[in-house]
C-alpha cells in the first residue's frame, strides 16, 4: 500500500483548564517521529459542537447542523485516531462522547489508540471508550498508554510543580511505542479492508 495513512491525535477536553493539550502534543510528536504517517493534531474546542440534537445518527439521515457536518467531514478525513482522554467520574469526558454521538458512519471500519490519564491512569475512561469503538464499528488497539498515579502527578499541575511529559518517558514511552506500531498495523488492515 503506497497511500500514508492518516492519524488524528483528538484532543478529548474542552474545559479552559484542561491538561489533555500535554499529553496530545506528546503523543502527537511521538506519532510525527514515525515518519510514515501525516498526522495532524485535532482539538474539539475549534469544532463549537453543539449537544447532539439531531433526529437520528447520520447512520439514518444525514445531519441538519452543519457544525456537526463539519466535524463529519473533519472526521472522514482519517484513517485512524489517537484519542486523548482524561478520566472525569470513571468516563470519559462529555466533549468526547458528544463528538463520538454527532459521527457514525464516518468513524466505522477504522482503528484506534487511547492515551488515557487521571489518578488511576485514565484506565476505566479508556475501557469505556473501548466499548463505545465497538458500537462504532471501530477496531481498538490493545496496547493503551496510561498516565496515572506517580507519573499522573509529576506532569500535571495538581502535583504543584509540573515536569515536561518527557520526564516520565522511561515508564509511558515503551508502551507507547507499543500503541502506535499496533495503531499502523490495524490501521494498514482496516485501509485496505475498506479499499
Amino acid at each position: 500500500m503506497t497511500q500514508k495513512p492518516r492519524i488524528a491525535v483528538i484532543i478529548g477536553t474542552t474545559r479552559d483548564s484542561r491538561f489533555g493539550h500535554v499529553p496530545a502534543q506528546w503523543i502527537f510528536d511521538k506519532a510525527q517521529e514515525r515518519g510514515d504517517w501525516d498526522v495532524e493534531l485535532v482539538d474539539l474546542k475549534d469544532f463549537d459542537l453543539p449537544l447532539f440534537n439531531e433526529m437520528a445518527s447520520n447512520a439514518w439521515m444525514p445531519s441538519s447542523d452543519q457544525r456537526a457536518v463539519a466535524w463529519q467531514k473533519k472526521v472522514a478525513s482519517f484513517d485512524g485516531y489517537i484519542f486523548v482522554t482524561a478520566e472525569y467520574n470513571r468516563s470519559i469526558p462529555a466533549s468526547l462522547k458528544n463528538a463520538l454521538d454527532q459521527s457514525y458512519v464516518d468513524w466505522n471500519h477504522k482503528a484506534f489508540g487511547i492515551v488515557s490519564y487521571g489518578s488511576v491512569g485514565g484506565t476505566r475512561a479508556a475501557e469505556h471508550l473501548r466499548t463505545i469503538g465497538i458500537e462504532l464499528q471501530m477496531a481498538a488497539v490493545r496496547a493503551g498508554v496510561h498516565i496515572g498515579g506517580g507519573d499522573f502527578f509529576s506532569v500535571h499541575p495538581l502535583g504543584g510543580n509540573p515536569q515536561p511529559m518527557s520526564a516520565i518517558e522511561g515508564s509511558v514511552g515503551p508502551s507507547a511505542k507499543a500503541m502506535l506500531d499496533d495503531l499502523d498495523w490495524w490501521t494498514r488492515a482496516t485501509m485496505a479492508a475498506r479499499g
